[in-house]
Order: C-alpha cells, then sequence, then structure tokens
C-alpha cells in the first residue's frame, strides 16, 4: 500500500525581535500605532530594523560596491536543494572539501546549497574552496560568515563568487542530510541585504 510522501518543514529563522545583532548593528525595535484594545479600529504595528539583523541574507553588494543588491540577486539562489552539515570550529579547506563531496555522494543537486550547523567559522581557504565549487549559497548559525572580528576576507571571496550568504539560521533541530532551502529575502531595491523567513523541507518516502 502506498502512503505518499511526508513531509517536515523547519523554521530556521530567528524570532525578529529578540533575534542575534552583529555587535555594533541596531537591534530590531517595534512600535505600536493602533490597539483594539486602546479603542483602534484595529491592530497595527510599525518596526524598523537592519538589514542584516537576525535571519538574512548577504547579496554581493554588501561588501562590494558594484555588486549585485538584493533585489538583483536570481530567486533560484535561495530555493532549491541543500545540505546541512555539521561543523565546530573554524571550517579548513580539507572540512569545504569533505562537505562538498557528502552532499555530492548524497544528492548532486544540494551541494548547490550549502548550510553548516553548530559554532563553525569560515577560514579563507575554505572559502576558496566553496568559491571555486561554484556553489550557490552558503548558510552559517552565526551572524557573520568569517571571523566575527574580521570578517571582509571571506565575504569578499564568497561574495565575489556570486555566493549567496544567509547568515543567523537556526539548525539545531535539523539533522544532516538533504533538504529543500526556502530563503528568499525581502524585496529591498538596491540593498545590500535583507532578512528572510528561512525554511527547510524534508521529504520522507
Amino acid at each position: 500500500m502506498r502512503t505518499g510522501n511526508v513531509m517536515k518543514i523547519y523554521d530556521i529563522s530567528q524570532e525578529v525581535f529578540s533575534c542575534c545583532v552583529y555587535p555594533g548593528d541596531p537591534s530590531p525595535e517595534r512600535k505600536t500605532l493602533l490597539s483594539i484594545n486602546d479603542g483602534g479600529v484595529c491592530n497595527l504595528t510599525a518596526f524598523k530594523m537592519c538589514a542584516h539583523n537576525g535571519t538574512h541574507v548577504d547579496a554581493p553588494y554588501h561588501f562590494i560596491n558594484e555588486g549585485k543588491t538584493v533585489d538583483k540577486v536570481d530567486l533560484d539562489r535561495f530555493i532549491g536543494y541543500a545540505y546541512v552539515a555539521e561543523r565546530e570550529g573554524d571550517i579548513t579547506a580539507d572540512d569545504a572539501e569533505r562537505i562538498l563531496n557528502d552532499a555530492r555522494s548524497t544528492d548532486e543537486r544540494a551541494a548547490e546549497r550549502i548550510l553548516v550547523k553548530g559554532n563553525a567559522t569560515m577560514t579563507e581557504e575554505a572559502a576558496r574552496i566553496f568559491a571555486g565549487a561554484g556553489i550557490k549559497l552558503f548558510g552559517n548559525e552565526s551572524q557573520t560568515v568569517g571571523p566575527l572580528d574580521a570578517p571582509m576576507a571571506v565575504h569578499m571571496i564568497m561574495l565575489g563568487a556570486e555566493i549567496v550568504l544567509l547568515e543567523g539560521i537556526r539548525l539545531g533541530d535539523v539533522p544532516e542530510g538533504v533538504y529543500i532551502l526556502n530563503a528568499v529575502p525581502l524585496n529591498l531595491g538596491g540593498t545590500d541585504g535583507a532578512p528572510c523567513r528561512a525554511t527547510l523541507m524534508r521529504l520522507d518516502n
């Protein structure tokens, strides 16, 4: 008897108003404009935030003045097969090669988008491996790719290869393996990045 596919969806995004913020960036702020409890016709909220608060994407323009802004990046970079790998500490060139090989051996399509679970930091050597492999997207749990105190070099390598960076994701409940990623950012014209509601979907036969 065929029972079909069972779909499981993981929300890998941070809640916006309680999210982590890169040191020095402003935190999200919320303001109530109308409240039914106070006699308003409806509840109405306004908010302001940095484009890089919480779970967000970096477009090439973030570090490259001639690079694509977030509204110009092809949507297929944010949607499609992805591979979740678990690592701690520095991601070395050997780590990057192993992650790509594991992804390819599981599903070739998943090697286009790599998500790293754990307290991991991208090194320049690993960034060059991913850039050379032509991946479309790289995601991590930190608020930045690369060392927190010196992120520029890694960003330049990866964004220079037009790899979209998905930062501030939450993968604690997600096992290693292949998923369908949806991390489409807000369509903020002319900007260097944007927040997104990132999800992973797994189909089990």
